[in-house]
């Protein structure tokens, strides 16, 4: 199974949203650029909304029979491990392999000698097509990253191989993902934790390394744009001359994780991708469920109701809600606005605070991280909560599709 060149993952947390959300990528499609849609929902999302794997997968086949779409599509089981995997191997073709916890963890000593040993040609002063300087690399260094890096790319093995044995080598992609750790990983870094990759016969078509600069969920990238486009630019040249030097996959393309709404790096990415003539995964993550926020706001009546209690909640749960995205979001406390204030807003006034209008000046990014990450409200609500995205369809529809396709697939994959 290969996944196209241009590819995007795309969340959905209470999967009502597959239409409008492939209707963007037709749009794009018709204006001449195919991205393969990757509809992605890891295992703690699931847990926290009380569906199964299996729905994430009756969403998209659903949508792609009621838009006629006859591109390739994929079902991601985002961020599982061996523990786990086995809920999501008869629903899912693409498989993101986290082995960040796993990352420091010591490999055996033997492994580790044998690992600088095949690899101790590359020490020494190495030149890699499209990297401006060439990278200093010494068997120390090699060794260092084997220690750092190797168990975890073992982890991925072992995860891989136990796919492997109940779909066949041939009806899945691999990710292998690095991103939810502390340090970003260097091309240096990158090169090694490749031959690894290779090393366990792991057929990896996307690599989600963690890069410089911070991704908080849901808003703008925080870092120096020079850093990150010298280190994104250098990453597909090592992955251009990875795949030719162990033999790993030609397809394989950078992945970049929690990348909703990274605007001031989207046309980085563009030029950098088309300089290399590289291909690009990116992953979006809770973007289509602010915007069943916003739409259900815009719609007036109960439905902003609904969001205005979603926030009143959210705002008393904030230490539960927050905690498990502490290292993915800033939230400055004194930014919120009280529920009291919100309870007087208009349906324009709700949907201007969360919309992600860098333009308008009432886009306020600590409200809409906090609501980001308080789906679980939503998802308490139950019933009230899901009929409202089904009467106010229509509104809410609009919403995710222009979200989709005009901040992110068009400034991504069309513009310039």
């Amino acid at each position: 199974m290969q996944l196209p060149k241009y590819s995007m993952g795309i969340g959905d947390r209470f999967a009502h949203q597959g239409r409008a959300q492939l209707a963007a990528f037709v749009k794009s499609r018709d204006l001449g650029v195919e991205v393969a849609p990757v509809w992605n929902k890891s295992n703690r999302e699931h847990l926290i909304v009380h569906s199964e794997p299996p729905s994430v997968r009756a969403e998209a086949d659903e949508a792609v029979k009621a838009l006629k779409w006859t591109e390739s599509y994929f079902v991601d089981a985002d961020h599982i491990g061996l523990k786990t995997v086995d809920r999501f191997l008869d629903c899912s073709d693409f498989f993101t392999l986290d082995v960040a916890d796993f990352i420091g963890k010591p490999a055996g000593e033997l492994a580790i000698r044998a690992f600088v040993s095949e690899h101790r040609r590359f020490a020494g002063t190495l030149t890699i097509p499209g990297i401006e300087r060439p990278l200093d690399v010494t068997e120390a260094r090699i060794e260092a990253i084997a220690r750092k890096f190797l168990f975890a790319v073992q982890e991925a093995g072992r995860i891989y191989r136990h796919i492997e044995a109940a779909k066949g080598r041939e009806n899945f992609i691999t990710e292998v993902s690095m991103d939810e750790t502390d340090q970003p990983q260097t091309p240096v870094d990158l090169l090694f934790i490749l031959a690894a990759i290779a090393r366990e016969q792991v057929p990896v078509q996307t690599i989600a390394p963690k890069f410089t600069g911070r991704f908080n969920k849901g808003v703008d990238y925080v870092g120096d744009l020079k850093q990150f486009e010298q280190g994104f630019s250098d990453d597909l040249a090592v992955i251009g001359f990875a795949t030719k030097t162990f033999g790993l996959p030609a397809d394989l393309k950078l992945s970049v994780h929690s990348g909703s709404d990274k605007f001031s790096i989207y046309p980085l990415i563009r030029q950098a991708v088309r300089k290399h003539n590289a291909g690009l995964h990116l992953k979006t993550a809770g973007t289509t469920w602010l915007e069943e926020l916003i739409g259900l706001a815009c719609a007036g009546g109960d439905g902003l109701e609904i969001a205005r209690d979603v926030y009143s909640e959210a705002l008393e749960r904030f230490d539960e809600l927050c905690g498990p995205y502490a290292s993915v979001i800033d939230i400055d406390r004194a930014r919120l606005p009280t529920p009291r204030e919100v309870s007087s807003w208009t349906e324009e006034q709700y949907a201007a605070a969360l919309r992600h209008d860098q333009s308008c000046k009432e886009c306020n990014p600590h409200f809409r991280q906090l609501l980001h990450v308080g789906y679980k409200v939503a998802a308490q609500m139950g019933e009230r909560y899901t009929k409202a995205l089904r009467k106010h369809e229509n509104v809410i529809a609009i919403n995710v599709t222009e979200n989709m396709f005009d901040r992110h697939l068009k400034r991504i994959f069309i513009d310039g």
